[in-house]
């Protein structure tokens, strides 16, 4: 175990510093100028270069990206721009509410996805199947800011059974959490229910029927451990997806998290935040990915790690 997360680690500092360099290239290649923004649509030319000068722009990529790897390994993720405030400040403020918004929506999405595949593997071929992979894939297909509106309309225009956007109770995490949920549980329906179906077709699954258990005890005791295993893989990714990915949802219902912090940077083109929010993100999905290796095996034992 200790040199399989060796291993890891050094693989996810090598993820993480690509993930930086690219990141950085990007945006040192945007046409849009960070030091316009602000300066202001007034500021002189001299002026416009002492910021440039002040902030380290005027400078080569190669040098400004090493001066930027050289905080960042201190844990310095740089100072905003626009809000003059360290971004790990920042981040940090917003990570509560985006990690509440993240565990409501995982939840959401495996209690729909996870029942609707488990049904539609037991009613594998009759019109129960076939309308439960449908309602999957229009859920999979129908964009985020569309189900967002129609869930606010729905419920909280004509119902008023939630709060339209905010913060603060369990109320306001409702609607967000279905709408990122509503995503996600299509892929894990269609998922759940060509593993489960796998599984059901497995030699130990027709011995279980032979001894006459009950139905119920195959699926869930038996079927059930190993079907899902792939659905614990694709949760770590959705942890990472979550944190980085949530900036449509959060502009429409209101979320103060980091994915709407990062929507306000890019807009305004604050090169720190973005750069913190994408690095957060990036860690979320590596340790998202660790954790799924690492519990996989106790689900299946096995499963050897290496």
């Amino acid at each position: 175990m200790i040199a399989y997360l060796g291993r890891r680690l050094i693989q996810s500092l090598l993820i993480l510093l690509g993930v930086s360099l690219i990141t950085f290239a990007l945006l040192y290649l945007l046409p849009a100028d960070p030091v316009r923004q602000i300066a202001g649509r007034s500021a002189t030319p001299q002026t416009v270069e002492n910021i440039r000068q002040q902030l380290g722009l005027d400078q080569p990529f190669v040098v400004q990206y090493w001066h930027y790897l050289t905080r960042l390994v201190s844990g310095d993720l740089g100072r905003s721009y626009i809000q003059r405030s360290e971004v790990t400040e920042l981040i940090v403020s917003r990570l509560p509410a985006s990690l509440l918004l993240m565990a409501g929506a995982i939840l959401c999405e495996l209690l729909i996805g996870l029942s609707m595949g488990l049904i539609a593997a037991v009613k594998r071929g009759t019109a129960t199947d076939q309308t439960l992979m449908v309602a999957s894939f229009v859920g999979v297909s129908a964009p985020q800011f569309v189900v967002g509106l129609l869930l606010l309309y729905v419920f909280a225009v004509r119902l008023s059974w939630f709060p339209i956007g905010g913060y603060g109770t369990w109320r306001h995490l409702v609607l967000p959490s279905l709408t990122m949920g509503i995503l996600g549980a299509g892929w894990y329906a269609r998922m759940m229910r060509s593993s489960m179906i796998d599984v059901l077709r497995q030699d130990y699954v027709r011995t279980a029927r032979a001894k006459g258990l009950a139905r119920g005890a195959i699926l869930f005791r038996h079927a059930l451990p190993n079907a899902i295993l792939p659905v614990i893989a694709m949760i770590g990714i959705d942890i990472g997806i979550f944190m980085g990915g949530i900036v449509v949802v959060e502009s429409v219902f209101g979320w103060p998290g980091i994915g709407q912090l990062a929507w306000q940077a890019i807009q305004r083109v604050d090169i720190p935040i973005i750069m913190g929010v994408t690095l957060v993100s990036a860690f979320a999905i590596v340790l998202g990915n660790l954790l799924a290796d690492i519990i996989a095996p106790f689900i299946d034992p096995r499963i050897k790690l290496r």
